[in-house]
């Protein structure tokens, strides 16, 4: 009789153990007011473009105001909501990420490193103009009063996923290869 009383109050332990571990674990939606933008160069000037209208979920667990681990990951931008402030480039530009066949830019984690308090390593896939490429970003996280601020930046290239550099004026301006893309995202409950 013994014995099964010490085995139940085991039991009950692991079962709220797991419970709670559980519990702490929550899914997050990416704030509409989150951004994203991509910046290059070109032999006229430096470009910028901007967009504000991703979707996306997050899994993270947030114990004690600190993030402990990122579950999942994933987020979708609608690839011609990427603006300029020239509608003449959003043009080449969408020619060049194909959005006739390609609607959507997607980054989907893979895993996720914890570095320090507030800086993780992510391993992720890329999906621009239909070609997926894995790259590994750093991100800065900070703990909201909503949920989680990540913010980071990756260097790629228009060749990484199958693009031709953009020219413009019968090729009298060019692109260059190296893209920056920069992200500020905000994941609430």
């Amino acid at each position: 009789m013994k014995i099964n009383k010490i085995k139940l109050f085991a039991f009950v332990i692991v079962l709220f153990g797991v419970t709670t571990f559980a519990s702490a674990q929550k899914s997050y939606t990416l704030d509409p007011k989150s951004t994203f933008s991509v910046a290059g160069t070109s032999t006229l000037h430096d470009w910028e473009m901007k967009s504000g209208s991703g979707s996306g979920t997050a899994t993270l667990t947030i114990a004690n105001s600190k993030l402990t681990d990122i579950e999942a990951l994933s987020v979708t931008l609608l690839a011609e909501s990427i603006k300029s402030e020239k509608k003449s480039m959003d043009k080449v530009a969408y020619t060049t990420l194909k959005t006739d066949k390609n609607k959507n830019i997607k980054y989907v984690l893979k895993s996720a490193e914890k570095v320090n308090e507030t800086t993780w390593e992510l391993t992720g896939t890329y999906t621009i103009a239909g070609v997926s490429k894995v790259y590994k970003t750093t991100v800065k996280t900070t703990i909201t009063k909503d949920g989680l601020n990540m913010q980071g930046s990756n260097k790629i290239t228009f060749a990484d996923f199958g693009m031709k550099s953009p020219t413009a004026m019968l090729g009298t301006i060019k692109t260059g290869q190296d893209l920056t893309i920069k992200f500020n995202l905000n994941f609430n409950l």
